[in-house]
């Protein structure tokens, strides 16, 4: 098979969805005859860095980097006319747009993405039920069983519905710091408690409930790392002396902060996926897990797809802070717990590294290619129902807050 991968932001960039899309186009393109890689390019780099970054020849999209809107309607309105575009067997790419347009042009497409979006943008659900229904949609390859339901939910056939959750590099984490070691290299006390966050750090990541805890915790240092400047939680922990606020890291030096960690931290706050809709699965919890560091989270339905309760991870129930200060009690003075739980998820994360899941992509892919025509899907009364509701709801929320992503907590069927 030959493949076009197409990604609608520069490369090379340090934000999530650029680490997922360019590390899985890397890992899968060796499974290919043939592979090339459409995007845009950064300012500070050049065609031949993204190349040697991914491995993949590149095709630089014909789209300015300013503004984004414009990029990704650039990206998909030029790329039928590269060569690439026609001597590729489907484009694997992340971009509705790019998908639409690409089968408006007689590709095929396999689309990849976190988001559940018939949830998030109501009124385009039965748009994406004729996309994800069409012929030439080969298949979509979600980051959750969270987001495949709600796909299913739409009327699609859960044969075109696959989930291979994210991954992470095992390199990453070949030379592994002593905890002690790791602590004095950030300037903490060896003797001192760790809880690190890794991520970005704003209001929409539960970390109020955090500092709330650092407040009843004054014997724990906790370490925030992520900030991009000063926000509303850099304010909140200003008043905390056990908090303190890392900049964002990079690659080469964030493994510090993490084998420095007594307690890694996915914060157990159902606001990131049921209030502000910005995070499921959250790509930090399978570099948590291959580093082998204890993990406290809570136990919502997109983290507990992967982690396990007393196996793999300490997971308490979300958005309670007497629940997430015992847990961080209890992981900090109980090292015969901490230890199991590090050795579990260990020995967990090796289904879940970034080569693994490009195998399992392929293999998928390759399944789709030699199966007969996936069945009908179904869009009836209840899907008509559901999206004349739910987009009543999307443009109350659209006129009060401008934002155009609609959190699940406010989508429930009526």
């Amino acid at each position: 098979m030959r493949v076009l991968f197409a990604f609608e932001n520069p490369l090379p960039n340090a934000e999530a969805d650029a680490e997922v899309f360019a590390t899985t186009a890397k890992y899968l393109a060796p499974h290919t005859d043939g592979a090339w890689l459409h995007a845009p390019v950064a300012e500070t780099s050049t065609p031949e860095a993204v190349s040697q970054m991914t491995g993949i020849p590149l095709v630089r999209a014909w789209a300015p980097l300013t503004p984004a809107a414009l990029r990704h309607f650039c990206c998909g309105i030029t790329i039928p006319l590269r060569k690439a575009f026609r001597r590729a067997d489907f484009i694997y790419t992340r971009n509705l747009w790019v998908s639409w347009v690409s089968i408006l042009c007689g590709q095929r497409v396999v689309f990849d993405h976190y988001r559940p979006w018939p949830d998030q943008i109501p009124p385009l659900q039965y748009w994406l039920y004729k996309l994800f229904t069409h012929e030439r949609f080969i298949g979509s390859i979600c980051h959750s069983e969270y987001t495949r339901q709600k796909y299913i939910e739409l009327g699609v056939p859960a044969s075109k519905l696959r989930c291979v959750h994210n991954g992470f590099e095992p390199s990453r984490f070949a030379a592994a710091i002593p905890l002690d070691e790791a602590k004095r290299q950030i300037g903490v006390p060896p003797e001192a408690k760790t809880v690190v966050y890794t991520g970005r750090i704003n209001h929409k990541k539960g970390l109020d409930l955090v500092l709330d805890a650092a407040r009843q915790l004054p014997e724990l240092t906790f370490i925030l790392v992520g900030s991009y400047g000063e926000g509303p939680i850099e304010r909140m922990a200003a008043t905390l002396p056990n908090v303190r606020i890392v900049p964002w890291q990079t690659e080469d030096t964030l493994g510090r902060y993490i084998f420095a960690a007594d307690v890694l931290l996915i914060p157990p706050s159902l606001q990131p996926l049921a209030k502000f809709g910005s995070t499921v699965l959250p790509l930090k919890l399978f570099f948590y897990l291959g580093s082998g560091r204890p993990i406290l989270a809570g136990d919502t339905p997109d983290v507990a797809e992967v982690l396990r309760n007393d196996e793999t991870a300490l997971l308490v129930p979300p958005d309670s802070l007497p629940a997430l200060v015992e847990g961080l009690k209890r992981l900090t003075s109980d090292e015969a717990l901490a230890e199991r739980l590090s050795n579990g998820a260990r020995e967990h994360s090796r289904n879940y590294t970034w080569a693994a899941r490009a195998k399992k992509i392929a293999d998928i892919i390759t399944h789709w290619r030699q199966s007969p025509p996936h069945g009908p899907g179904h869009w009836g009364k209840a899907q008509t129902r559901n999206w004349l509701a739910q987009s009543r709801r999307w443009f109350v929320h659209f006129v009060r807050t401008r934002s155009f992503i609609l959190p699940p907590g406010n989508t429930s069927s009526s």
